[in-house]
């Protein structure tokens, strides 16, 4: 039986994701902030899918101390992640900080998916064809021209930005962590899910889109087809591999957001080859 663990998954694409793998018998570690909100979803997809192999984490992606804690929880639940979906995101209208003082849109959606990528990689590594898949978004193409040598720039907030060069991160993250690990049986691809009715849709944009089960579709699909056991460092759209924006091809840039997230997480790629 397959591992997969997903972020983000008690409601919205997330959740949709996890259903859609319980039903192909996966085993799915759900996650989410609120205790309750995970507990109800998990027997909710146990009892919808049949799969009494669904298990729990809770933990908050806004804080670094947090993560680890989700990292040693992981680590206690399981030996294995076959495959590694960072799905959880958010969008803040106002200008909010971390508990480790970083913007809050760049800190979630970023930092701390880098922080425990990397902090799980031991268990993707235990796979015998790991797959790490980051939900990025189309906006990334939208995002100002940073060079990710600072986040003076990150903090001239707007909220759309923001946004747009944490998706811009998870874009340059999913390139240079496909790199480091060409040499061994693991891919790492990230995604545009679509315009989908989320929390996070509305919150941001105040509009609906398309129901979650099409949201899912991409990440399930790079999650167990066979594929995308060869296909690495690629970004898709409607479970098709697609370029990117020009600039997220950028290596300089893409080389400073590594730096930084290393000085950021005090967590390096290093220790972990």
């Amino acid at each position: 039986m397959k591992t997969a663990f997903i972020t983000g998954s008690t409601d919205g694409i997330g959740k949709q994701t996890a259903i859609a793998l319980a039903e192909q018998n996966y085993r799915v570690i759900v996650h989410g902030r609120n205790r309750r909100k995970v507990m109800v979803t998990r027997e909710e997809i146990t009892k919808l899918t049949g799969n009494g192999n669904i298990l729990s984490c809770v933990g908050d992606l806004s804080s670094l101390k947090s993560v680890r804690k989700i990292s040693e929880e992981i680590h206690r639940s399981v030996d294995v992640i076959d495959v590694l979906i960072n799905n959880a995101g958010v969008f803040n209208r106002k200008h909010r900080f971390s508990r480790d003082g970083i913007e809050l849109t760049f800190a979630v959606n970023h930092v701390a998916v880098f922080a425990l990528t990397l902090l799980l990689l031991d268990l993707v590594r235990n796979a015998p064809q790991g797959r790490i898949i980051n939900v990025a978004s189309i906006a990334h193409g939208n995002s100002p021209k940073i060079d990710f040598t600072s986040l003076i720039e990150v903090n001239s907030y707007m909220d759309y930005s923001a946004y747009s060069l944490s998706k811009l991160a998870n874009v340059f993250f999913t390139y240079a962590l496909s790199e480091r690990l060409k040499d061994e049986p693991i891919t790492v691809n990230c995604l545009h899910p679509g315009v989908i009715s989320t929390k996070l849709l509305d919150n941001g944009f105040g509009i609906s889109g398309a129901p979650v089960e099409e949201g899912a579709q991409t990440s399930v699909h790079v999650a167990v087809h066979p594929d995308f056991s060869h296909v690495s460092g690629a970004f898709l759209t409607n479970r098709k591999v697609v370029g990117s924006s020009p600039f997220s091809y950028d290596k300089g840039i893409r080389k400073n957001l590594w730096s930084l997230s290393e000085e950021l997480t005090g967590i390096r790629f290093s220790d972990f080859a």
